[in-house]
């Protein structure tokens, strides 16, 4: 599935092809720096951009033959959300069950169960407007929810909360897959959320799919662990490099005054034996110590910048079309 912008300057591709699947009852994470493309395949897969070249299927429907299917089975909650702050939060989720054919009655019994299920009880009558930050944002889930979908969209879902906010949805998007049996795409900017919620995680940048893993596959593949080791003596760094950077699988060390730091895979089954010798070789160390590998060294790796490095959005960038499938 590829996207591609026409202008008087030529084409251009903001998605040059992603190829992705999602099973039933996954947990599924998007992520790619500003500029990336994400914003515009979500976009895609929720209907709201028609895809240039390509095929998808979303929620067992042809994307392209049937939009109108595929927005019957989906939710979709925007970054953005989409209350109004003169409503009151009851009406907005009985309001969005009656676009989907719902009927009034059938709306109000589902959006009171999930007010219960998502912490919103003796909000029901209340405005918008008087609900903070977390409430709103799962007001937002709540209308995403109300019609059932098989499949849940979350566009960053946390952006602005604050931690315990932050951590508080955490357990209801945890809840929409464990008790709900939905599947779950979504994107986020905090790397900690993707590790926290996400069975398999999607990298796209320059506007196709770059890896694709469980967050710890995708840590060992990209960057591995990280032995630090502080020499007592400068005259040992030579042989600390020599010796370390002979482990199997090992990249090349990187020697800071006299810290010199070596990736590996699984370093906890390599550190013992390391050590064993460099006590050999006679070397003192001053200090030792094992680095896990986080999602923001996979995206320094594969990227070569941070997921909130600042870029322009997603939108005219020279790139080679490709075009590819997709499924959801």
């Amino acid at each position: 599935m590829a996207r591609t912008y026409h202008s008087r300057r030529g084409d251009v591709d903001a998605v040059r092809g992603v190829d992705l699947d999602v099973a039933a009852g996954e947990i599924v994470g998007f992520l790619g720096p500003n500029g990336a493309g994400k914003t515009t395949t979500l976009r895609m897969l929720t209907t709201l951009l028609a895809p240039t070249r390509g095929e998808a299927t979303v929620a067992g429907i042809d994307l392209r033959r049937n939009p109108g299917g595929v927005r019957r089975r989906i939710g979709y909650v925007a970054q953005s959300g989409s209350t109004s702050g003169a409503a009151r939060a009851g009406e907005e989720v009985i309001d969005h069950a009656l676009l989907y054919g719902v009927p009034r009655s059938e709306a109000a019994a589902r959006g009171r169960e999930l007010f219960g299920q998502l912490e919103l009880d003796g909000l029901w009558d209340r405005k918008c407007s008087t609900l903070s930050g977390g409430q709103r944002r799962r007001l937002d889930i709540a209308m995403g929810l109300v019609h059932i979908p098989q499949l849940v969209f979350l566009d960053e879902p946390t952006t602005g909360l604050d931690p315990q906010a932050r951590a508080n949805l955490w357990v209801h998007v945890r809840a929409l897959r464990d008790d709900r049996g939905s599947t779950v795409f979504l994107t986020t900017h905090y790397l900690e959320e993707a590790d926290a919620l996400c069975d398999r995680i999607l990298v796209i940048d320059h506007g196709s799919i770059v890896a694709e893993g469980t967050p710890e596959e995708l840590k060992q593949r990209v960057s591995g662990d990280a032995v630090v080791l502080t020499a007592t003596r400068p005259n040992d760094i030579a042989r600390l490099v020599a010796i370390s950077g002979a482990l199997p699988g090992a990249g090349a060390p990187t020697v800071d005054g006299t810290v010199v730091e070596v990736r590996v895979p699984a370093g906890r089954t390599l550190l013992a034996g390391l050590l064993r010798a460099l006590d050999a070789d006679g070397i003192e160390l001053a200090g030792v110590e094992l680095r896990r590998p986080t999602l923001d060294d996979v995206f320094l790796t594969l990227t070569g910048r941070s997921l909130r490095d600042g870029e322009p959005p997603d939108g005219p960038v020279d790139r080679t079309a490709t075009s590819d499938g997709a499924a959801a």
